[in-house]
């Protein structure tokens, strides 16, 4: 196995782990020790710190070792944080609030793009939600988040808010989380897919309020969902 391979599985137990509370905060890991139980050399271990020091889950400091941070201080935007705390019992209030925070964002980046889209970003939030529809029955649910994962990167980056399109990996994750973990239902609400049609229309013909309106009511129904799949 590579030396990214060997670090990469330290992370896919480590990461986890931190982030589900096994590991509480103030706690101190010893990479001697760490690197004995996941029989990884001791240069392997340094390089799966640092990665999670690089999403603030941990600290090093010489002669204390590798502290576990508060929560507070974890960049929860970084996608594979969100990743792993979707992987946990966590993952009903991580979805919630990665939720609210789209409900905060994607209506306001949707009455923008009205405003700024290029046309070809126009063709290609058309084209996403056509792929939506086509994928929207026969539980496709995975070919149904390849298009609507797409939908909301074009949504955030026709802004023109440099702010609101480095969120596009942010709602992707929460995306893919609510369907790999099966906080969806088997096929998408086919109101919610008319309304990512309906926002395409008035991207394109430049209507910024109707944009916006039609945003917020897709992700005030997400949020409903979740309160019937994940309560």
């Amino acid at each position: 196995m590579s030396t990214r391979g060997l670090h990469g599985r330290v992370l896919d137990t480590l990461g986890p782990a931190i982030t589900a509370g096994e590991y509480p905060p103030g706690s101190v890991l010893r990479t001697d020790e760490l690197a004995q139980d996941f029989e990884v050399s001791r240069s392997v271990m340094r390089e799966a710190v640092r990665v999670l020091e690089s999403m603030h889950l941990v600290e090093s400091r010489r002669r204390v070792g590798v502290t576990v941070r508060p929560k507070a201080e974890w960049n929860v935007y970084d996608p594979q944080v969100i990743r792993w705390r979707l992987a946990g019992a966590d993952r009903p209030h991580q979805l919630r609030s990665l939720t609210v925070l789209r409900s905060a964002i994607e209506p306001v980046a949707a009455g923008l793009a009205a405003r700024h889209a290029t046309p070809e970003q126009c063709a290609e939030l058309t084209e996403c939600a056509l792929g939506m529809v086509a994928n929207s029955r026969g539980h496709r649910l995975e070919e149904y988040l390849v298009h609507d994962i797409a939908f909301h990167r074009v949504i955030l980056m026709a802004s023109g808010n440099e702010m609101f399109a480095r969120l596009g990996d942010v709602v992707a994750e929460v995306l893919a989380g609510r369907t790999h973990h099966e906080v969806m239902f088997e096929d998408p609400d086919p109101a919610a897919v008319t309304l990512h049609v309906q926002v395409a229309e008035a991207v394109r013909a430049g209507d910024g309020t109707r944009a916006e309106q039609l945003t917020r009511q897709i992700t005030v129904g997400a949020l409903q969902e979740l309160e019937i799949l994940a309560p």
